[in-house]
């Protein structure tokens, strides 16, 4: 815990200042551009890939950055997906996957989930996900996988009716991302083939 407290420390005294002014608006405005959804994974930061400042993103993280889709019921993804879109008015949904993803590599490897079987059920969510794979002959490999997980949550999210209802009127766009952890690139996918991004 002592390398949090000195966080929170360096923070007060170094970067809050320099950004007073930043904090002072956003305590009474909250308006990012951009709903992020990404993996729990540590090892992405989203304001860190994205050199966001705060208040820039708005940001929903889960394991394998699955996206269940629309389903009768109490579900705190869906509730942040609503909150974005229809109240914060966002502009861009990004679902950003990455390199050694342990959901996906659970999946792939067909990892024993049977001691944790809240993970196992979590991950029925990416069904589509392996369907997807199998389709393209490719769901075995890992980076196959994470990339075809991409595009089933894009395809999930599109099932919310906040986001059906923006994509309608063409006031949000869907974009899925792909970081590769050991060299800081990030891939954009398309649902035909996918193209590098500027690292």
């Amino acid at each position: 815990m002592h390398d949090l407290t000195e966080g929170v420390a360096r923070f007060q005294r170094d970067v809050y200042p320099a950004k007073a002014e930043l904090f002072a608006h956003l305590a009474a405005t909250h308006r990012p551009s951009t709903l992020f959804i990404s993996c729990s994974d540590a090892r992405v930061v989203p304001e860190l890939i994205t050199h966001s400042e705060p208040g820039e993103l708005f940001v929903i993280r889960t394991a394998g950055n699955l996206v269940p889709a629309h389903a009768p019921g109490p579900d705190g993804v869906a509730a942040s997906v609503e909150y974005a879109v229809a109240v914060l008015g966002v502009s861009d949904i990004v679902v950003c996957g990455h390199s050694a993803c342990g959901a996906m590599t659970a999946i792939a490897e067909h990892h024993d989930l049977s001691g944790a079987p809240a993970i196992a059920d979590w991950l029925r969510h990416a069904d589509a996900s392996v369907a997807r794979g199998a389709a393209a002959g490719d769901a075995q490999k890992v980076e196959d996988l994470v990339r075809q997980n991409v595009l089933a949550q894009l395809a999930n999210l599109a099932t919310h009716p906040s986001v059906a209802r923006a994509l309608g009127t063409r006031s949000v766009t869907l974009r899925g991302w792909v970081y590769d952890i050991p060299t800081g690139t990030v891939d954009e996918l398309d649902a035909a083939r996918p193209a590098a991004l500027a690292a």
